[in-house]
């Protein structure tokens, strides 16, 4: 038996530190985090020092067993997790569980998984360091207080099932309060001018804007008008060089955002691919708000840039964190290797890998210069000037290797830019011919909705959460359904084009689409609700700036200046009291609208979340009187903008739009979107056809549609039992038997099977045992569960304060 014993989170990263130890070494993994608190009330006892009650959990209880095993048999037990204040505590739930003792327990760190660096860990290993473990069961504990405790008052006061936390509630305001600054928006129109010249000679044309926009069509119209007889000369032109730097190192946060810009990536995604690479050596430590880079990093990449690109190309740099809340001293995202330019492996691992790789090598490559120019343009009958600008890159640098998006790249696209990309020679005084000349109606834009990247932007910006917590918070609010992503089509908006035409100004209306989002968050009715009820009765737990004094204070006892127990104390007695005051005078929140009242019956119409979401109501359930009408709110639609009129459209349906083989074809909006019933089945609508525009002939086209797929799709069926087909499916053909799927065995022909041989096949597949893959990650990385739905009569019960040991 090996006398050492090394244990890393997975069974990945196991498998690529072993290649690089010898036989003296067993490593094995403890799939994450291997114990957690008792789902129980009295996981917590706030009055003896917030002591915690922990429990393995069924799933890791073989892995304990296992490693306690190998840990009696070792001389040394290496506790390898993670570098951050989660691997800590990993290690220290390690050290508990397995009773391993401080004489033979040794703990490491490393940045990167390789030779040179796991080798030097080993030789300066340290003990556990409780003031991170201390951190992270502060971070823990408070969490599950907050969550433990706020839920139930939403079971109460909303509805059964919702659920509140520290950081994901902040978040979900961020994404709730820019949804009213938007809706609460109203765009201004203003006439941007921009004109074109030509100085005679073949092929030199350029752009001119006027640097002021015209808020009056009548002021643009004048201006055009002036200009049908002016002379242009060139008034002044300014030659001045530029330089453009290359970002920092991926961070985290940096890293998710670029991703999500450039590769389109989720958070979740890019840092399970991270992860991915980090485990395979193959990059450094994923989770990080650290820009620095080793000495060792700095010299390999100096050698890879004046190997690959000559030495002209490297520019020494070093740079310095800003985040004031960064976590310990970890390395930046970097390659492990700078001469490996690619990876091999998933084609998203590769294009995220050469994505860290391009930024950290650039990040020590020369500045791109550029040369820029400035000519203003006089008009001869009007005082304002024409601006031409133009830019010639005089030397790449850095841009050979990478160039940084922005999250207003998109936003920037939708007007035409005026710049031009070099100006032809020009000359002071030099006199210019105008070709195009016009006013175009622009208008000023919302505030733009957040993308997974610019949420995990601003919660860094305000300081709230840290690397490991921005994924699982994104996941948290989209999983819980407080916030949604997705496209959203535009609206039709028409605009102005004022154009001089041989001394006229001609005008035209035009059409363009506006408002249309690509993967963007949007609040949920419930989301808002939530949001609103928090703010009302807990405003101290959604307030930005008490958010981000928690983290601080998180960081002041990972570094042993803060008690964890005396903080936490400090936020305990006040937060369960404001609980328990909730809970007896709060009013229930639903979230309701007055919308106005029904032309035909003269009922009130009103709109709120009920327990199966959003929806409007005609009427009211008064004993005796009529039963309220009732219609959900369709995707898209909001309760706080829903309109009158969009209201009472809802109840046109369903509606019978013609009828089809001698049935009655019915459209209707059901759970999973609008739909044609005809004959007991169900037929989707396709996105771009409106419910209430759909009419017999579009019904029928469906149907048919729908027909037709589902007749290529099958390949055989069984007079014996319709239930057993045998179909084409995404990975081939397969047996359909109900709610079986049954794969074919390889060299058997899918039309050659009879109806026994499918029966048998079957027969086999039903009583093998159900296979679970079971991914071990660590909680950071995992998108958490939703919670298990409770019953009314659950929902109500008091919130119970955390035990209490007399």
């Amino acid at each position: 038996m090996a006398k050492n014993l090394l244990i890393v989170e997975s069974p990945a990263k196991a498998k690529t530190i072993e290649g690089y130890l010898g036989k003296d070494f067993t490593v094995k993994s403890s799939y994450g985090h291997i114990r957690d608190l008792v789902k129980s009330d009295d996981a917590i006892d706030v009055a003896n020092g917030f002591v915690q009650k922990y429990e393995v959990p069924a799933d890791k209880k073989q892995v304990v067993s296992e490693l306690k095993k190998l840990a009696k048999e070792a001389d040394i037990v290496w506790l390898a997790s993670d570098e951050d204040r989660e691997g800590e505590a990993i290690s220290w739930h390690l050290f508990e569980t397995l009773g391993l003792k401080d004489a033979s327990t040794r703990r490491i760190v490393f940045h990167e998984i390789t030779k040179p660096a796991i080798l030097k860990a080993i030789e300066t290993p340290r003990k556990i360091d409780y003031n991170l473990v201390n951190a992270q069961q502060a971070r823990r504990v408070l969490d599950r207080l907050v969550g433990f405790e706020l839920s139930p008052v939403l079971w109460k006061k909303i509805k059964p099932s919702l659920s509140a936390g520290r950081v994901q509630s902040v978040a979900v305001r961020l994404i709730v309060e820019r949804e009213r600054e938007i809706n609460k928006f109203k765009p201004e129109a203003a006439y941007r001018t921009v004109a074109v010249f030509t100085t005679g000679k073949n092929k030199e044309i350029f752009k001119a804007e006027l640097p002021n926009r015209f808020i009056r069509q009548s002021d643009a119209e004048s201006f055009l008008n002036d200009c049908a007889d002016a002379v242009f000369k060139i008034s002044s032109l300014e030659t001045r060089p530029s330089k453009r730097s290359p970002a920092a190192p991926f961070t985290t946060s940096t890293l998710q955002q670029e991703a999500s810009r450039k590769l389109s990536f989720s958070v979740s995604r890019t840092m399970a691919l991270a992860q991915r690479l980090y485990e395979a050596g193959k990059i450094t430590y994923m989770r990080t708000d650290s820009v620095n880079l080793s000495d060792t990093a700095l010299d390999a990449a100096s050698k890879e840039i004046t190997s690959a690109y000559g030495g002209n190309y490297y520019q020494f740099r070093k740079y310095k964190t800003k985040s004031a809340g960064a976590q310990e001293a970890h390395e930046a995202i970097r390659p492990t290797y700078f001469n490996q330019h690619t990876t091999d492996g998933d084609p998203a691992e590769i294009r995220l890998y050469e994505l860290i790789w391009k930024r950290a090598i650039a990040s020590q490559m020369s500045e791109a210069l550029f040369e820029k120019t400035t000519a203003k343009i006089s008009v001869s009958t009007r005082k304002e000037e024409l601006v031409a600008n133009g830019e010639v890159l005089r030397f790449d640098g850095f841009l050979k290797v990478y160039l940084e998006s922005s999250d207003d790249e998109e936003e920037n696209k939708l007007d035409d830019s005026s710049d031009n990309a070099i100006l032809p020679p020009l000359t002071k005084g030099q006199q210019l011919n105008l070709r195009d000349l016009n006013a175009t109606e622009r208008f000023s834009r919302p505030p733009a909705r957040n993308t997974e990247a610019s949420l995990v932007k601003k919660l860094e910006e305000l300081g709230i959460g840290r690397p490991s917590t921005y994924a699982p918070t994104i996941s948290t609010i989209q999983n819980r359904g407080y916030v949604i992503k997705e496209d959203r089509e535009g609206k039709p908006r028409n605009y102005t084009v004022l154009t001089l035409q041989d001394k006229t100004v001609v005008k035209e209306q035009k059409s363009e689409i506006t408002g249309a989002e690509k993967s963007k968050l949007f609040p949920t009715d419930i989301g808002a609700v939530v949001n609103d009820f928090l703010v009302q009765h807990f405003n101290g737990i959604v307030d930005f700036h008490f958010t981000a004094g928690v983290e601080k204070q998180f960081d002041e006892i990972a570094q042993g200046l803060e008690d964890w127990t005396k903080m936490l104390k400090k936020f305990y007695d006040p937060f369960h009291q404001e609980v328990e005051e909730t809970i007896k005078t709060a009013d229930r929140a639903s979230g309701e609208r007055e919308l106005g009242i029904d032309p035909k019956s003269g009922k009130k119409i009103t709109v709120r979340i009920g327990r199966y979401g959003p929806f409007v109501q005609i009427g009211e359930a008064a004993e005796g009187e009529e039963k309220p009408a009732y219609a959900s709110l369709r995707s898209g639609q909001m309760i706080e903008t829903i309109t009158l009129e969009e209201a009472l459209e809802l109840f046109k349906l369903p509606k019978k739009i013609g009828v089809f083989e001698d049935e009655v074809m019915t459209v209707a909006i059901g759970k999973f979107g609008p739909y044609i019933r005809h004959n007991g089945a169900f037929y989707s609508l396709p996105k771009d056809i409106d419910p209430l525009d759909a009419d017999e002939k579009i019904g029928i086209e469906i149907i048919e549609n729908k027909r037709k797929a589902d007749a290529e799709k099958l390949i055989k069926s069984f007079a014996e039992d319709e239930a057993m087909r045998i179909e084409n499916g995404r990975w081939g053909p397969y047996i359909k038997y109900g709610k079986l799927n049954v794969k074919i065995p390889k060299g058997k022909e899918p039309e050659e099977l009879t109806y026994a041989d499918c029966k048998a096949l079957a027969e086999i597949a039903e009583k093998e045992p159900k296979k679970f893959s079971k991914k071990f990650a660590k909680t950071a990385e995992k998108e958490p569960k939703k919670p298990a739905k409770k019953s009314v009569k659950e929902s109500k019960k008091p919130v119970k304060k955390f035990a209490r040991k007399k």
